[in-house]
Order: structure tokens, then sequence, then C-alpha cells
């Protein structure tokens, strides 16, 4: 099966300062494919560069060496965009339209008739949970929520083949995260490729089939979420919940970290268990439970991601 996205090498510099500029490099030979059907995870801390990928991915910025095709063309090639869409992270739209005017006119661009882009508005509107008591107010009176509803259906309008989607959960609460995850499953079920950057991992767990962690501009970690997890699990850790105790008490290099009822620590080696219960009994501490657990995202994201540079 041909892939839908190919990322060559992509490296991208910036010129920052005024009198003594510098290059800062954003991503460095980043290479990657993505398959038709998938909903693909793009992660990476703050600066990680995910944003700067997507920019270049959709013709807004110019990489400074390596190459990207999209469905088969290069991402030079402007015609391509017909079968596209995106939404970025923060989206800004002429003020004073409504956002059935917006969707009529996105419409319009992409060659939909009157009714069918009367008809298009209304279902991705209704789709993305925007009330229709406001299809006809001034975008200019949004919530930022409501702005990235009306940013989420815009992408929508040419029916693409794929959508580049920059954090889509920004400003939502967590009935209209809920409404977006359920669109996006929706969306994979009639094969349309999802390619989203998001920082919140719980929906990367419910809805990703592959995932690329970013680390300073660099690829750090790619694959099946599952794989990864278990691949990067195969040391077993060890979870062990106390109370009446802590962080200060325990000496040991643990990794450990409050809970609601006392602390939680994590231990690779099943001989450090004992150890670790001696000395929260003497601390006065009582053992809760010992439990294995599988690596979470959240670590493989922590492990993977390490401390990022200023650009995004």
């Amino acid at each position: 099966m041909n892939s839908i996205v190919e990322i060559e090498n992509l490296t991208k510099d910036y010129e920052v300062g005024f009198w003594r500029k510098k290059k800062v490099r954003a991503l460095e030979d980043l290479s990657l494919t993505v398959m038709p059907g998938q909903i693909f995870g793009f992660l990476g801390g703050n600066g990680a560069g995910k944003t700067t990928t997507i920019k270049i991915l959709m013709g807004l910025l110019f990489p400074t060496a390596g190459t990207a095709r999209i469905l088969g063309s290069d991402i030079s090639d402007v015609s391509m965009h017909k079968r596209i869409g995106y939404c970025p992270e923060n989206p800004y739209f002429y003020d004073y339209l409504t956002a059935s005017e917006l969707m009529k006119y996105f419409g319009e661009l992409f060659g939909l008739n009157s009714s069918e882009r009367t008809n298009t508005a209304a279902e991705l509107l209704g789709k993305v949970g925007l009330d229709e008591k406001d299809w006809n107010k001034q975008l200019r009176k949004f919530s930022k929520g409501m702005l990235q509803r009306v940013g989420l259906a815009q992408a929508l309008i040419n029916k693409p083949e794929i959508v580049f989607f920059d954090e889509p959960m920004s400003g939502l609460d967590p009935i209209g995260r809920r409404e977006i995850r359920e669109l996006i499953i929706d969306l994979r079920k009639k094969g349309t490729t999802v390619f989203m950057s998001t920082h919140i991992l719980s929906d990367v767990e419910a809805l990703c089939d592959e995932v690329a962690i970013l680390r300073s501009g660099k690829l750090a970690a790619k694959g099946n979420l599952d794989e990864l997890l278990s691949t990067q699990g195969e040391q077993q850790i060890y979870e062990v919940n106390l109370k009446n105790i802590t962080l200060s008490q325990l000496d040991g290099t643990y990794i450990k970290f409050e809970n609601a009822n006392g602390v939680t620590v994590h231990v690779s080696d099943e001989a450090e268990i004992e150890k670790l219960l001696s000395e929260a009994r003497s601390a006065g501490g009582k053992i809760v439970s010992v439990q294995t657990v599988r690596q979470s995202l959240e670590e493989l994201f922590v492990e993977s991601s390490g401390k990022d540079s200023t650009v995004s």
C-alpha cells in the first residue's frame, strides 16, 4: 500500500537575532511515512517542531532541506490542496462573517454549488457540535472553543482524503473533546486519513493507530502505539502504593510521586520492593497495593521527548 504522506530528511533552520543573526534548527533530517486510513498522532514537547512540520507540509513555510509528498504530489504542488483539509492550532477567520457564511465561502472556493454549500455547511457545523442558534452569529462573538469547532468544520468542507489537525482539542470542554473524538473516529471509518498533533495523551491512546514523537526537531520514536509501549516496557515495572507517608520520608532513588491518599512508587527490580517496603514501614507508612504495570504513554512521551528547544 502506498503511503499518503512521505517525509524525507526534512530540515528547517530559522534565523534569529537582529544585528548578529544566528541559525536555530527547528527540524533535523525528519523522515516518516503515514499510511492511508490511519489516525496518526504527532507528539512532542513545546518547541519540538510539530507545528513547523505541519506548516511546511501545508506550504506555509519552506524547508531548508529535504522533501515531502502528500497524496503522491510534492508539497509545492498547490493543486494537491483541493484534496486535503487543514485546521491550525489557533484558527483565525473574518470576524464579521457568520459561521454559516464562512462555511459557504469555503465551499464556493472548492467549487460546490449553492445547494451543496448550504447542505454541507449545516451537516458539518452540526457534526462538530456547534449549536444551531450560533450558526448565524458573527465569529467575533465566538469563544475560542466555538472558533475551534468552526475551524474543524471548514477543514472538512471539501471531503478531503487526508486532514491535518494541529491541536484539534485546543480550547474545547470535556463534552466538546468527546464530540471531536467521535468525529475523528467517524472520519477513519469513512477512509479519511487523520494526521494530528496534540498534547492530550489520553486522546492519542484512544484514537491513534501510529504515533511519532519528536525531540528537539528529531524523530525520537515512531510506530504502532501498542508495539512502542510493549517494546519500551520490556523492563518490568512494579507500582507500589503507600499511605501515611510523604515523599520526603523515602530516601531511595525511586520514581515516586504523590497521589490522593499517599505516595505511589515505581521500581524496575523486584528485589527493590523489599527494600522499599522496609523503608516505608520504618517511616510509619502502610502498604495499599503492589502491582505490575505496563509503561504508560505519558512515561514513553517523557522519555522520548526530553527537554526541547524553544521553536515550535
